[in-house]
């Protein structure tokens, strides 16, 4: 087993085990690509040692937005754009995939100029949230679907949803800000995980069955009250029989840290996940060298390695790690 070995998702196949993850630089001026944001990527996939590229998180619709400058992918009007990314990305051999995301209630109104929404509307936070209703989340299915179609026409060759670090699907999943009891409620995984469900079957009605779906999952909260590794094992089991191509294994509320912990932050979560599903299991966080990431694909961890804060350090550590 070898960093070097090739992996496939869906009928794509990886060149290496190595993954740049999505890290937002905020560089988007009015969400557009430009050529700063193609350096970055450019800089640090060059060299051709990555296998696959997550771009940062692009926003489905305007409510959605986390920041300023955060990339866009909710209008045709950034397809020319995210197509000049994509070809840059795609001349290392690198497979590239385009993170589909919806802040919900991390939203910020001064921004989008709308209220931010979530899974439920609870009293004590700092602003106004409002609960989507059912007509709304079945609005916000086809937003990530249509999102969908748009990076498949700007050269994207697959997509992952966003469901980690305590964003939009990542509030319906978790216990401690989903506190609804409807078909999207908090009364039992199948009910958390129904909103994800619906968007991986409106992607596949719209781009078929060999375009890649996976989800980056927020799978246990890491505090009390929270989501559990237990709940991510049951919940992976479930998009995969939904479609999902592969499991992307982050945090959830605790965001991309667990206290306490340096190195290889949720091999815990993930080494639980990989023994129940037969899609490809991804990992990130706390990996700083190419033995440590050889050490977890090979100790059962995952299948791909993820690098993130060490890409951002030094835009050569694949070529000089792998």
């Amino acid at each position: 087993m070898k960093m070097s070995d090739c992996v496939k998702i869906n009928k794509l196949q990886t060149t290496n085990r190595l993954v740049m993850p999505p890290m937002a630089t905020k560089s988007a001026l009015n969400g557009e690509v430009n050529h700063k944001l193609i350096k970055f990527y450019t800089d640090r996939c060059g060299g051709g040692h990555i296998g696959l590229v997550i771009t940062e998180h692009s926003y489905v619709d305007k409510q959605g937005m986390a920041t300023a400058n955060q990339l866009a992918i909710d209008d045709e009007g950034c397809i020319e754009g995210l197509s000049r990314l994509t070809e840059s990305i795609k001349k290392s051999g690198s497979l590239v995939f385009a993170q589909l995301s919806h802040a919900g209630r991390r939203a910020v109104q001064e921004i989008t100029g709308m209220i931010p929404v979530s899974s439920s509307a609870d009293e004590g936070w700092d602003k106004p949230v409002k609960a989507l209703d059912r007509d709304e989340i079945h609005y916000l299915v086809q937003a990530y679907a249509n999102a969908a179609v748009r990076a498949k026409k700007a050269g994207y060759d697959g997509v992952e949803l966003h469901s980690a670090h305590g964003y939009l699907l990542n509030q319906f999943y978790s216990p401690l800000v989903n506190h609804r009891h409807d078909e999207y409620g908090c009364d039992c995984i199948e009910n958390r995980v129904r909103f994800h469900v619906e968007i991986i079957k409106a992607i596949r009605e719209k781009l078929g069955e060999d375009y890649p779906v996976g989800v980056r999952l927020g799978g246990c909260d890491y505090m009390e009250g929270g989501s559990t590794i237990a709940d991510s094992v049951e919940a992976a089991k479930l998009l995969e029989k939904a479609g999902a191509d592969f499991i992307d294994i982050s945090g959830g509320l605790c965001g991309f840290s667990v206290y306490g912990r340096t190195h290889a932050l949720f091999s815990d979560m993930s080494t639980a996940v990989k023994k129940a599903v037969s899609v490809p299991v991804i990992l990130t966080g706390g990996i700083r060298s190419g033995a440590e990431a050889l050490n977890l694909v090979e100790n059962g961890a995952a299948d791909l390695i993820g690098v993130g804060r060490a890409l951002i350090a030094n835009p050569k550590w694949a070529d000089e790690e792998l």
